[in-house]
């Protein structure tokens, strides 16, 4: 057995999770938030056999995209030149994976 943990941002969660229960699978969410914007974020938590490992991250990687986005953004530095142009990478998702050497349900 796998457990796959898989931060998505908080935009794309519902559709990974209809695509893996879609797909026979389940997941275990909590609502977290963090990254360099601090924005709102879902950490799923997949156990999975080690078959179905391959599928599962295609799932995850088919509904999470990442896009480039632009602001301008004042610091003190830059102040006497006028506002600069920040880009962020967002959206996305990162999946850690190890593995379960033991499951006790109570």
């Amino acid at each position: 057995m796998k457990m796959v943990m898989v931060v998505v941002p908080a935009n794309t969660a519902d559709a990974v999770l209809d695509a893996l229960i879609n797909a026979g699978h389940t997941a275990t969410y909590a609502e977290t938030h963090g990254g360099m914007l601090q924005q709102s974020q879902y950490s799923l938590f997949i156990a999975v056999k080690k078959e179905q490992l391959d599928e599962i991250l295609g799932i995850i990687k088919d509904n999470c995209m990442t896009r480039v986005e632009m602001s301008t953004h004042t610091t003190d530095e830059t102040k006497s030149f006028g506002k600069s142009p920040v880009t962020a990478e967002l959206g996305g998702a990162i999946a850690f994976i190890w593995d379960i050497d033991r499951i006790e349900t109570f």
